[in-house]
């Protein structure tokens, strides 16, 4: 990562600044309090925002509301650029505003979507999302009082930090989740113990239901042909009563034809007695007619007398219509008269001439009405009583007139009478032959009767038989009935038994497979235990030990440089710096400040060899910022920084300090002034050095 341009707005004493970073060493001059480390705070704020536990007010210059950083740098020929805000609030400053821009491309998000792309940028583990960055601190930037800070520690945080850093924490959490899963593996060792313990008896109980299952067996066995003899005796009393049914449906029938034949014998005695009331009747019709005569004169006055009385009545008839015809039209002229009366009395002037009508007038109309009115009513009085006359008449004619018809009809009867003597004579002698034929039918039918009576009271004992045969069926339909509930009891019984069966085998087959499975687990519990914990602390303490080799060296190499030869220092277990002089150890209070300020850059320059060297794809390792390396440096020391920076095999290099003989040591100097409590940058200088550098400006030895 190369940076290349900050911005600062309203960011502790800077009220708004651009500062442009070249490749190569930079030095931030200024006097101490004049707005340095504000720039270094900005470029981590600009990378990762705030960190947990700082606190945006500790950013935001007093008095505003707002604050602004825009940093651009690049990343493998990739140009960035982040911009965030920070916003007052009621009672806090937190960030607002969050942005990136890749190579053009500009995303808006989150604060912590756009950490993580920036982690993602510079191949940071996720893990530091949420989290201090040691990393970046330690490779990049870590301001001086924190790096003496961590020399200063109790061992284990000091120890467990670095743990971190080196990531080889993984270890510890590997030894702690190896533990965890031992635990783990024991508890579920006993819980699967726990439901394996009665595996011997499920298998006991297993052979003892199918002992049970197989007498279960024999006894359906048994029941089936048992059932089988009970059915067939069943079959064998339902075909007997079947035929004794039979039998009396035979009686029945029997008995049917028996009653037909009485039937048949009643109705042709029925009918025997109908043709001898014939016979009788006929024969005293015959002798009515004997001796009788009809006089042919007198029949054909009668007709005559008839015909005149109905002429008569059809022309009294005609003549009372016509009466009742005038009587109705009488009174409609009557009623038009009262209606005229009634028009004449009320009129006030005539309807044509429009004049007035005198009563004089009123009173002659009204006379003259009432004058006809008088003789229309006394012409329906006369017409009524022509009229009660006509229907007096009327009724005597109809009188005459069906005595006559009656006597008539006594003619023609006696007529008729005479005419069929000779019909009634042949169908007595017809009826005497049918009844003749009849008595022989009757006789046949008496002499069947008496067979079939006969024949019934042989089937007499089938009905006895069939009752008995009956209870018979019915108890052998009890016993086969209980016979077939026997069967299925003991048929749920096997499917039961089967059931149980199949289930205690898959519950020893279960258990069996868990009695495996834990088996298994014992022995992945047993080698996590012994084998593989021991072989991950091996690790972590060669790993360590490597390490550690590693560092003391690098460690002692820059401590050389900085500090006199009369002082050596190493590592101790813990990584916490032992100085020595002349073999005898000195204690870190009795260092002076430059000494100590030695330890803290050596230390802090021996971690980012180490780490950039263990996380070889990080993006950072060509960017080292130090801040304020020289606190406390006599002219010595400040004179062997030369050869400190010169020994950095980095691209970009950034110091801050107010030491003036550092710039003798840096190509590029950015001054910063502050003038009434607001800090500006008020010079950038390229200085010209004797130092070799290759094409990417990377400082060489």
């Amino acid at each position: 990562m190369i940076l290349k341009k900050l911005f600062i707005e309203n960011l502790r004493s800077f009220k708004e600044q651009e500062i442009i970073f070249k490749k190569g060493s930079t030095l931030l001059s200024g006097d101490i309090g004049s707005g340095k480390t504000t720039i270094l705070l900005a470029i981590e704020f600009g990378l990762f925002g705030l960190q947990p536990g700082q606190k945006g007010i500790s950013l935001l210059r007093s008095q505003e509301d707002q604050g602004r950083v825009i940093l651009e740098f690049e990343v493998e020929k990739k140009e960035i650029i982040i911009e965030r805000t920070l916003k007052r609030k009621k009672n806090s400053v937190s960030q607002d505003y969050t942005a990136i821009t890749i190579d053009g491309e500009k995303f808006e998000g989150s604060i912590s979507e756009i950490k993580d792309r920036v982690l993602k940028l510079l191949n940071y583990p996720l893990e530091f999302s949420k989290k201090i960055n040691l990393l970046y601190k330690f490779t990049v930037y870590t301001p001086q009082e924190e790096m003496k800070q961590i020399i200063l520690e109790p061992r284990d945080l000091r120890f467990n930090t670095l743990r971190y850093v080196f990531g080889i924490d993984k270890y510890k959490r590997i030894e702690e989740n190896t533990f965890i899963l031992i635990s783990k593996l024991k508890e579920k060792i006993r819980i699967n113990e726990g439901s394996i313990y009665d595996l011997e008896e499920w298998k006991k109980s297993l052979q003892e239901k199918k002992e049970e299952l197989k007498n279960l067996k024999v006894m359906q066995k048994d029941l089936i042909e048992k059932s089988k003899q009970a059915m067939e005796f069943r079959i064998s009393k339902e075909k007997n009563l079947k035929e004794t049914l039979e039998k009396i449906d035979e009686k029945k029938s029997l008995e049917n034809e028996g009653s037909k034949s009485r039937l048949i014998i009643s109705e042709k005695e029925q009918q025997k007695a109908n043709y001898n009331s014939n016979i009788k009747s006929l024969e005293l019709q015959l002798q009515e007619t004997i001796g009788g005569s009809l006089n042919n004169v007198e029949l054909v006055s009668l007709n005559q007398r008839i015909e005149f009385q109905k002429n008569k009545e059809s022309e009294l008839q005609k003549e009372y219509i016509q009466i009742s015809t005038k009587i109705n039209f009488k009174k409609s002229k009557i009623e038009e008269t009262e209606s005229l009366k009634s028009k004449i009395f009320n009129l006030e002037k005539c309807p044509t001439c429009l004049q007035e009508v005198s009563e004089n007038y009123k009173e002659n109309i009204l006379d003259k009405a009432n004058k006809e009115i008088q003789n229309l009513q006394k012409e329906i009085n006369e017409f009524s009583m022509r009229k009660n006359q006509l229907n007096e008449n009327i009724l005597r004619v109809k009188k005459i007139l069906q005595e006559f018809q009656e006597k008539k009809s006594q003619l023609d009867l006696l007529k008729v009478k005479l005419e069929n003597s000779k019909e009634k004579k042949q169908r007595i002698i017809e009826l005497e032959d049918q009844k003749s034929f009849l008595e022989k039918d009757l006789s046949i039918l008496k002499g069947h009767l008496q067979t079939i009576e006969e024949s019934i009271k042989d089937y007499q004992k089938y009905d006895v038989i069939y009752e008995n045969l009956k209870i018979e069926l019915d108890n052998a339909k009890i016993v086969e009935r209980a016979k077939i509930i026997k069967e299925v009891e003991i048929n749920k019984e096997i499917q039961f038994s089967e059931q149980q069966i199949q289930e205690k085998q898959k519950e020893i087959e279960k258990k069996e497979l868990l009695k495996e499975k834990t088996e298994r687990i014992r022995e992945i519990e047993y080698w996590i235990s012994e084998k593989f914990l021991d072989l991950i602390l091996f690790t972590e303490k060669q790993v360590m030990v490597t390490l550690r080799t590693e560092f003391a060296k690098v460690f002692s190499k820059w401590f050389s440089i900085l500090v006199s030869d009369s002082l050596s220092t190493r590592l101790d277990e813990d990584f916490c710096p032992i100085i020595e002089q002349q073999d005898y150890g000195l204690d870190y209070s009795f260092l002076s400040g430059g000494e100590r300020t030695a330890i803290a850059l050596a230390y802090r320059l021996a971690l980012n060899q180490i780490i950039n060297s263990l996380l070889s794809n990080i993006k950072t390792k060509n960017l080292v910022i130090l801040d304020e390396p020289t606190d406390g440096f006599s002219e010595n020391q400040l004179h062997k920084m030369g050869d400190v920076l010169n020994q950095l095999n980095v691209e970009q290099l950034i110091l801050v300090s107010h030491e003036q003989k550092i710039e003798d040591f840096v190509e590029n100097i950015i001054r910063v002034n502050k003038f009434q409590g607001i800090s500006e940058i008020t010079e950038v200088n390229e200085v010209e050095k004797n130092i070799p550098f290759n094409e990417d400006r990377s400082i060489k030895n």
